[in-house]
């Protein structure tokens, strides 16, 4: 049995969850924060045999895609002045961690 952990932007967050309900997967929804953009993450936590794992990792990679964004960025110029001009970093898709469940009880 595996435990698939996945971080999610919230996005695309309720197109994973309905995903992964449809193709018969439970799924355990935290609410999270990143910490370069302090943007708001959702991290699914999904029991599954070993088998359907590659399944549950192509089900969430297929609903969180990746894309550009412009953020406010603030550089210091001389005389203690500040600059602020925006720098577009990749934002979205998804990091996936796969854990070994050394056991698993349902009470």
């Amino acid at each position: 049995m595996k435990l698939v952990m996945a971080i999610v932007g919230n996005d695309d967050s309720s197109r994973v969850a309905e995903a992964l309900t449809k193709n018969g997967f439970s799924a355990t929804k935290l609410a999270t924060t990143g910490g370069f953009l302090r943007s708001g993450n959702t991290t699914f936590l999904v029991g599954t045999d070993d088998g359907k794992v590659d399944r549950v990792i192509d089900i969430i990679s297929e609903q969180s895609c990746r894309r550009t964004q412009l953020v406010p960025n603030t550089s210091a110029i001389d005389m203690g002045m500040y600059s602020s001009y925006p720098v577009k970093v990749t934002v979205g898709g998804s990091t996936i961690f796969v854990l070994n469940v050394e056991r698993f009880e349902r009470v």
